[in-house]
């Protein structure tokens, strides 16, 4: 066998090493993603869901609680945003 052909076989090994190698690793990184990272994100887009609902239903029933004030003492309610866009036109200027 001359050295040229065992430096071939040799390279073919390693390559062929090589390529298993990546493929557990590939495999390894792959099943890391479906126990680890996927649960993790999936998790995180259920709390800022959640977040985002609880969010909304207080701003909704904050503007309910104002809408109601405002119906129930319409007087004081404008003179309020008489007197906030007062100020606010003074300070803009």
């Amino acid at each position: 066998m001359s050295f040229s052909k065992k430096v071939s076989d040799k390279v073919k090994d390693v390559s062929g090493d090589t390529q298993d190698q990546l493929q557990s690793l590939r495999e390894q990184v792959e099943q890391l993603l479906n126990d680890r990272v996927t649960p993790a994100i999936a998790g995180a887009a259920g709390k800022a869901e959640y977040a985002v609902h609880s969010a909304k239903d207080l701003t909704n029933t904050q503007v309910e609680n104002v809408s109601a004030q405002v119906r129930s003492q319409p007087l004081i309610a404008i003179g309020i945003a008489a007197g906030v866009g007062y100020l606010l036109g003074r300070i803009a200027r």
